[in-house]
């Protein structure tokens, strides 16, 4: 059996995290709305900046930024728990869940685990943040201009993209995030 773990101390880097729904739902643009709220309650709560993020309809990638990486499982247990405990109840109808998770009194919105990645210098930042801003193209052969659930039009105003930045013939060129 393989350990779980985790690196936690202050660590004044950003992190990449992503959180997937339970069985690949697709959940989140239904509910985008409540999300957002989730998502703004939380840094509010915790005191952490989102510096980039796209959700897709089944899994959330984002990059945030606190003075402490150990709130990161407060982070995201505070937006799982909101978005659970308020989501319309049709979403919560009809799904099969194993006697550990019914024991835990688990809904079936989300997986238990998500990925947490410390950015380590300024390419593996523009990696990930790319990365993010491909994810649209990469699922759903959508240009990241044209999905609107993504931070990827705030970077294009600050400069840092063209607004043709990986059109969909680029999707074959863009070399797929390799994790160290």
């Amino acid at each position: 059996m393989s350990i779980y773990k985790r690196y936690y101390k202050s660590f004044p880097n950003p992190v990449f995290i992503t959180i997937v729904t339970y069985n690949r739902r697709n959940l989140l643009i239904d509910n985008i709305q409540l999300l957002r709220e989730c998502i703004k309650s939380s840094i509010k709560k915790l005191g952490y900046k989102l510096i980039a993020g796209v959700v897709l309809k089944d899994h959330m990638h984002f990059i945030i930024d606190s003075t402490q990486s150990e709130l990161i499982p407060k982070i995201i247990q505070d937006i799982k728990y909101n978005f659970t405990k308020n989501i319309p109840k049709v979403y919560l109808e009809n799904i099969e869940l194993s006697t550990s998770r019914q024991k835990r009194s688990e809904k079936g919105v989300w997986q238990r685990r998500y990925y947490d990645h410390i950015i380590r210098n300024e390419n593996d930042f523009y990696k990930h943040l790319d990365y993010i801003h491909y994810n649209p193209t990469k699922h759903y052969n959508i240009a990241p201009k044209d999905w609107k659930y993504s931070s990827f039009m705030k970077f294009v105003k600050q400069g840092m993209y063209e607004e043709n930045w990986c059109n969909l013939n680029d999707k074959y060129n863009i070399n797929e995030l390799e994790i160290e």
